[in-house]
């Protein structure tokens, strides 16, 4: 059974025709890439080592998910060995503006610890959650080579467009409406985000108008080995929602 205390790394994305196959559905491979990096993400997390996908379990596709639609991939630990461990990952298609959630596929895999200098072993024991924070959104992404810029640190253009799908989401779930960006009131850069780490992106609703939403996006480097944790970008997004013709519409189902 699951271990029920195990923090959840939780990734969303959005189903873009680049993403789907012949059917206008999720490629299959797609999916697969978002729940191996989600469990790469819970497993490094846990055991502060260099990990690899040693297998995975067998993944039955129960659903499609659409173009247009989101995407959830949560990962969370359900067994911890001395140098491997397990990680259970769901994915699951939502529909923006009505919420309807369906379970596309889930899969067990595991992960096997490289052993070396920055590898100390056994690895640790289950981890107690932390507190639950209402009206917080955190979405986790890793920084990959292609990513960056000549320095090797993310590319500023990468940091702006996980910070608008941060807000389009949070505001998109909020008000079950559909959402575009008006304005991005400002943007602060504090430190730079290295190659191999992970970010986390944190949103906050804001203010919630006749037909807008603000939402503060905050961006955070964590350093997969040390634990590390950087401020490193916050950002003030405008989104209204529209109607058919385009034009702003009022917000009737926020949350």
């Amino acid at each position: 059974m699951p271990h029920t205390t195990e923090p959840i790394v939780r990734l969303i994305d959005m189903i873009f025709p680049g993403d789907t196959n012949h059917h206008g559905t999720l490629f299959g491979g797609v999916a697969l890439s978002h729940m191996d990096k989600v469990a790469f993400l819970a497993a490094s997390r846990h055991g502060r080592a260099p990990f690899v996908t040693a297998a995975s379990q067998r993944i039955d596709f129960a659903a499609p998910a659409r173009a247009g639609e989101m995407v959830e991939a949560s990962g969370r630990i359900v067994r911890i060995g001395t140098s491997a461990l397990d990680v259970e990952v769901t994915l699951v298609a939502e529909a923006p503006v009505s919420g309807e959630r369906r379970l596309c596929t889930r899969g067990v895999f595991t992960l096997a610890a490289v052993k070396g200098p920055d590898t100390r072993l056994p690895l640790p024991p289950f981890a107690p959650p932390p507190p639950a924070e209402r009206g917080v959104l955190r979405m986790a992404e890793m920084v990959f080579p292609p990513q960056t810029n000549h320095y090797g640190t993310l590319y500023g253009g990468d940091a702006l467009k996980m910070m608008g799908k941060a807000a389009f989401i949070a505001a998109t779930r909020h008000a079950r409406a559909v959402m575009v960006m008006a304005a991005s009131d400002r943007i602060d850069f504090t430190c730079p985000i290295r190659a191999g780490e992970m970010v986390e992106l944190v949103s906050r609703i804001r203010m919630t108008g006749r037909s807008s939403i603000a939402v503060g996006v905050e961006l955070w480097a964590e350093d997969l080995l040390s634990g590390e944790r950087r401020h490193a970008a916050t950002a003030a997004f405008t989104m209204v929602a529209v109607g058919p013709d385009g034009k702003a519409a009022a917000i009737r189902n926020a949350r």
